[in-house]
């Protein structure tokens, strides 16, 4: 469904998430004249596909001459390009972000190594079992890749009449990347910046600090003269730097808290998650559906790692008697 045109000839088209949190995921047009662009696509799912063919035919648009742009390999924002996409339609993805998305098609070991971090987590087998079942991410992905061009921070990719800069943004996934127009002072800002929500940073890998990586980046776009943010989901906004300042203050609050429930005794990331205050709504931790337990605990971890590479906290492996077997847990450095 078109939703409004924030710019001329940038389109913004919502496809719905049913019974999803998020609702839905924006994904904006650019109307050229012999080519169009459409960042990214919504999930593998009939609901996004209806959405954009009808959009994309009221506007008058050709899929022949349509490319892709993809901000990162999440469902929600790639999990139709397949289907969309034809053998004349280039494909734009970044390249830290491909390779990602290249190797977990390759080996198809991804949700084994998160269920894997998960059980260190602390998480019970049961829970890992139901989330990883009802992960979008398994539902709806796309079940192959049409051939990526990849682009890197500081590339450039003409639009109809704009001129994108690519800004590789990680922290929310490994290579995300942003577009950003100087001109006309608008940023595309896939799920980096949300204006209403907080962008979900979890670690559920063991190689990286996706919360440092992520305050960087949200320094780095702070620096760009931005008039209005063209965000993944939710309504457009402008004051780009004052939610910025928002969204890192949100985490200090966060890593306080993290910080402060390890000081009662060493507990898992999933402990830790029980723990926390969060906006969904039930009775106790107990009645969190599975998937907000995992989205959750990811929040944890990704605090408490981040907390740990700064020398606040410190992590050990113990067996866990309830769970009958070694967990990674938290406690306080002092």
């Amino acid at each position: 469904m078109i939703i409004d045109e924030p710019f001329p000839g940038v389109f913004r088209i919502e496809a719905p998430l049913p019974k999803n949190p998020l609702k839905s995921v924006n994904c904006y047009l650019f109307k050229g004249g012999l080519r169009h662009m459409l960042v990214d696509t919504g999930m593998n799912r009939p609901e996004c596909r209806e959405a954009l063919e009808s959009s994309l035919a009221e506007l008058g648009i050709e899929r022949a001459q349509t490319d892709y742009f993809l901000t990162h390999y999440h469902a929600d924002h790639m999990g139709l390009v397949a289907d969309l996409a034809l053998p004349s339609s280039t494909v734009y993805m970044g390249e830290r972000e491909a390779s990602v998305v290249h190797h977990v098609l390759k080996t198809g070991g991804y949700w084994p190594r998160m269920a894997e971090l998960a059980r260190l987590s602390g998480f019970p087998e049961a829970e890992i079992e139901e989330s990883l079942r009802r992960h979008p991410g398994v539902k709806y992905s796309t079940p192959v890749l049409p051939p990526l061009t990849t682009v890197r921070d500081g590339d450039a990719i003409e639009a109809g009449a704009y001129r994108l800069r690519c800004i590789e943004t990680p922290g929310h996934t490994q290579g995300h990347m942003c577009l950003y127009e100087p001109r006309a002072k608008f940023l595309v800002a896939g799920d980096h910046v949300l204006g209403d929500i907080t962008p979900n940073i979890s670690a559920w890998a063991q190689d990286h600090d996706p919360l440092a990586d992520y305050l960087a980046s949200l320094d780095k776009v702070s620096t760009l003269d931005v008039s209005l943010v063209l965000p993944g989901h939710r309504r457009v906004f402008r004051n780009l730097r004052e939610r910025i300042d928002e969204l890192k203050h949100h985490h200090q609050l966060r890593a306080e808290e993290v910080l402060d429930i390890v000081s009662s005794g060493p507990k898992t990331a999933y402990q830790i998650a029980a723990e926390m205050k969060w906006d969904y709504v039930a009775e106790s931790w107990d009645h969190f559906p599975a998937m907000q337990k995992w989205f959750a605990a990811g929040e944890a971890l990704a605090h408490a790692r981040y907390l740990e590479n700064k020398g606040r906290i410190h992590s050990v492996c113990r067996h866990i008697e309830t769970l009958g077997r070694e967990c990674v847990v938290y406690a306080d450095k002092a």
